[in-house]
């Protein structure tokens, strides 16, 4: 048994004083995860995003919203170059991660959607059982030599997308017979798996009840803590409910990003007011 810590008498914390609201740091002023440096990207001769810049802090939820074909869900699949698998698509301008660009030429894609890891609006487990799905990533990667190894792992994954008390007893059965709820935290669990630094989440409670919504948005707040998360929302609700910061998009450009409870309720941009008081979208 582990030696147990010493107990040390509690003395009284200082309480700082609040920060006022509008002095409290953007985007700009926390560590950097990802940044997009003037990125336009291409689907053939149809432009879908123009210029865009923005600044995406660490071990924070960022929220993108906007209305149906704004570009959100395309610059989300630039950031780990999941576009390139459309043909004749194209990009300029740069994205980058940690400080490192990931479109340079060196760059291997395989590794770098391992340490930028997806969510997709639709559940999409494999067609095995619930353990080879979350065992998939680190097996691929090696990311685990042993048996006991793998196991932990898998156990970890699942804790962490709050999945493990509800599977446990039936890890080997096939993970179609979840229900949609839980077939998205098995996604979010093996996307764990894989070890990323960042996650990525298109729409990942579209298609799910309130329930389930819910039980994803409590996730994706207790994720933070450890991963920089970045979520495309039709649902302005859930956009201000977990995101600490958002982007709005509009017809292919950022019209606004800032901390979530200062654009919902004072936006700097008229369009920005438009879209959140539903004028528009």
């Amino acid at each position: 048994m582990d030696a147990q810590p010493l107990q040390r008498p509690r003395t009284p914390i200082p309480t700082a004083a609040p920060v006022p609201p509008a002095q409290q740091p953007g985007p700009a002023a926390l560590p950097t995860a990802i940044e997009a440096r003037d990125f336009s990207f291409w689907y053939g001769a149809n432009q879908a995003l123009n210029g865009i810049s923005l600044v995406i802090p660490d071990r924070r939820v960022t929220a993108f919203i906007g209305p149906s074909g704004c570009g959100k869900s395309t610059f989300l699949r630039s950031i780990n170059r999941m576009n390139e698998l459309i043909p004749g698509t194209r990009h300029q301008g740069d994205v980058t991660l940690r400080g490192e660009s990931v479109y340079r030429g060196e760059v291997d894609v395989v590794g770098l959607r391992r340490r930028i890891g997806m969510v997709f609006q639709k559940s999409n487990p494999f067609p095995k059982s619930i353990y080879d799905n979350v065992a998939y990533g680190p097996r691929v990667n090696g990311l685990a030599r042993k048996r006991a190894d793998l196991d932990e792992l898998v156990e970890t994954s699942l804790r962490s997308a709050a999945l493990w008390d509800e599977v446990s007893d039936r890890l080997h059965t096939s993970a179609l017979g979840l229900s949609g709820g839980q077939q998205q935290r098995l996604c979010i669990a093996r996307a764990l798996a894989a070890q990323p630094d960042v996650l990525l989440m298109d729409e990942p409670a579209s298609a799910l009840d309130p329930i389930a919504t819910q039980k994803i948005e409590e996730l994706i707040y207790g994720l933070k803590q450890q991963y920089t998360i970045v979520i495309v929302t039709h649902n302005m609700q859930q956009a201000a409910r977990v995101s600490d910061f958002t982007a709005f998009f509009y017809m292919g450009s950022l019209v606004e990003m800032g901390r979530t409870d200062l654009l919902f309720t004072t936006p700097k941009e008229d369009r920005t007011e438009a879209y959140i008081t539903g004028r528009f979208g």
